[in-house]
This record gives C-alpha cells, structure tokens and sequence, in this order.
C-alpha cells in the first residue's frame, strides 16, 4: 500500500469537517463515522493476507492511522507521520489509539496523541513506526522485496501465522497456546507442509560438492 502522489494520505478534508460540523447532530456524525470510516480499519484487521505500507511521503492523521493498520512499515526518507486531530479539537474517529498504543506502545503513543506533533522518518524508525527508511527511489522495489520473500511462503501458514499473530494482543497465554495448538494441527495436515517436509529431506540427502 503506498500513496500516489507526494504523499501517503493527507488525512481528512478539513472543510468537509467544516460542513459536518455545521450541518449534522452528533448523533448524525456517530453513525457517519459508524457506516463510513470505520469500514477501514475493520477490513484491515479482517484481511488475512500480509499488508506492507511503503510511506512515499506525509501520513498525517487518518492516514497515519491507515500506515498502522498495516503489518510491515517501511518509509521513504520523505515520510512523516503525525496523530494531529489534536489540533483540530478531535480525536481519532477510526481507532487510531487501538493500533498507535500497539505500535509504539502507551507512552510514546500518549505523547504523540496529546501534542499532535510531525515525526520525521529517522525518528519514526526509532520509535518502531518505520522498520526500515529507504531513499525516496527505493522505496517501492524495497516493499515489493519484501512482498515477494513473504509470496513465496506457504500461503496458508502465512494466514494462520497472521491470526496467531492478530489474537497475540488481547489473548492469555492459556487461550494463546490453545489456539496455536489449533492452527498448528491444521497446518501440519496440509499438502504445503507435506511438501516442504519433502523439500527439506531432498536437500539434506543431497551430495556436498567435493565429497
């Protein structure tokens, strides 16, 4: 996922804002938000496949709320981030808080959240926003690297592996190791396992060159 112009996601339409504000009730805005917005973040965390956002440039907002739905981050030296709703008297209406405390943890997210302040690429790498920061021209072959490393896993380990990873943030360990049980039986009967196990025994019974 990447931007396609000069920046990540700009965030919301200000004067749209504006007119919202102006126009509807609360309660008209709570269903907006309800129906519209938060069909985002609830396909994010449905989707079952690998998501890597390469961040081209600004990610302000809700679209830096969209940057940590994703799973892999990476950012080009002209990536910034900032949770500014603060500064418009808001707060995030898509669950941004649920995935920047799982990104940076309470703390650091509560700072970012309370002073709406820009974080640049290097320091957003610091913080764990960003795995990696590339030059601006790499950005897009780096992200597609990774994606291809990720494509040629077993796609269904890499979907259990996802939900294992996805119930991790909320489960104890006693229901956590229940379900890896779960997942790990399931994947153990599958033609991709059984395949790999055969790839691996060839390998090992091949002859060392000079041997």
């Amino acid at each position: 996922m990447t931007g396609a112009g000069s920046a990540f996601s700009a965030g919301g339409n200000i004067k749209a804002m504006r007119e919202r504000a102006l126009s509807s009730t609360a309660a008209e805005m709570e269903d907006y938000y309800r129906r519209n917005i938060q069909r985002i973040p609830r396909a994010m965390r449905a989707t079952e496949i690998a998501v890597i956002a390469a961040v081209n440039g600004p990610a302000i907002g809700a679209g830096f709320d969209l940057v940590n739905m994703c799973d892999l981050r990476i950012g080009s030296a002209n990536a910034q981030f900032g949770e500014t709703f603060i500064n418009l008297g808001l707060m995030a209406g898509d669950g941004g808080a649920w995935f920047l405390r799982r990104a940076v943890g309470g703390q650091r997210a509560a700072e970012l959240t309370f002073t709406g302040r820009i974080v640049k690429a290097e320091e957003a790498r610091a913080l764990g926003i960003l795995l990696e920061v590339t030059e601006p021209d790499r950005l897009v072959p780096r992200a597609k690297e990774i994606a291809a490393q990720i494509a040629v896993k077993p796609p269904l380990a890499v979907r259990y592996a996802k939900r294992a990873l996805r119930l991790a943030q909320h489960q104890e360990i006693e229901a956590h190791l229940d379900a890896s049980a779960s997942f790990q039986a399931a994947l153990q009967k599958t033609e991709d396992h059984l395949e790999a196990l055969a790839a691996f025994f060839r390998k090992a019974r091949r002859p060392i060159p000079g041997k």
